[in-house]
């Protein structure tokens, strides 16, 4: 494998969610992973639709890029993926970080899912942290980054880091910790690992939002310019920004998208299984609590 290959990037923005996937991959072979794609998903009428995941899949086409592998930084809260309907059509093959277990762990009891295994067998391969393995002929090593959820990873392509939510633009700030197994101080310290790396070191973002005062939509930075990160700089210490975090995430509303997503997600994107009237349904868990 070549650790100094670079690859091509291609990103795509998807409005709805904020969400931003990859299509990465090396020049010279033609082959590449998608990171981080979306399914429509209209949860007012229950419709999924591909055309986010088709636009990726025609870009590759043009490229003429062989899509090897669909690659997850973590379970999504925010977005379906689309990860099973690109496998289909591509026979790539789906990974994501070993610490899936935890998440299905967390989440199956949750939902009641009776079809869903706590041991990750859903996807093809679970990584674990400082793995190595091929992209294209590229060495790709996987970065654990908890903290955000316990499953979070990154990948790094050489020069290029793909963070998923462990960190936003340096003016925006810094993901949530507030799901479930997620922890402020595991950020904190994930995001060091990441900042320690050389400041040329490019970073692609899994979401934007347009911070204030910027009026357009933006995903990648460097090292260098996240060191100034709006919830990092000057130096800040672990205590300081667990408690900025926590107080900011007790004032999140819930994502939109949270319960279909979390159920599709951690099957690698494939839909609940058909009831014996044809029908797929998602749950939605009701708390009559005070």
């Amino acid at each position: 494998m070549s650790q100094a290959q670079t690859p091509e990037i291609k990103a795509f923005f998807h409005e709805g969610t904020h969400t931003v996937s990859y299509l990465v991959w090396n020049p010279q072979n033609k082959r590449g992973a998608i990171i981080d794609p979306v399914l429509d998903f209209d949860h007012t009428s229950g419709k999924a639709a591909s055309t986010s995941a088709d636009a990726i899949l025609q870009a590759a086409e043009n490229e003429d890029v062989t899509i090897e592998w669909v690659l997850e930084t973590h379970v999504h809260a925010d977005h379906l993926t689309s990860s099973r309907y690109i496998k289909m059509k591509t026979g790539a093959k789906v990974g994501i970080g070993e610490h899936i277990r935890d998440v299905q762990r967390i989440f199956r009891p949750v939902f009641n899912l009776d079809d869903v295994s706590d041991d990750g067998r859903e996807f093809d391969c679970l990584f674990a942290d400082g793995e190595t393995f091929d992209v294209g002929g590229m060495e790709v090593e996987v970065i654990y980054t908890p903290g955000h959820t316990p499953a979070c990873i990154a990948y790094r392509f050489g020069t290029a880091v793909f963070v998923g939510d462990t960190m936003f633009m340096p003016d925006y700030g810094t993901a949530r910790a507030d799901f479930p197994g997620g922890d402020a101080e595991q950020l904190f310290n994930s995001m060091q690992r990441i900042l320690a790396m050389p400041g040329e070191t490019r970073l692609f973002m899994c979401h934007d939002y347009k911070a204030p005062g910027r009026d357009h939509y933006a995903w990648e930075t460097t090292v260098a310019e996240e060191r100034e990160n709006v919830h990092l700089r000057g130096g800040v210490s672990m205590q300081d920004f667990v408690k900025m975090r926590t107080e900011r995430d007790a004032t999140l509303s819930t994502p939109l998208l949270l319960l279909p997503s979390i159920q599709v997600n951690i099957r690698a994107g494939e839909l609940p299984p058909e009831e014996d009237n044809g029908v797929r349904y998602l749950k939605i868990p009701v708390d009559l609590s005070p």
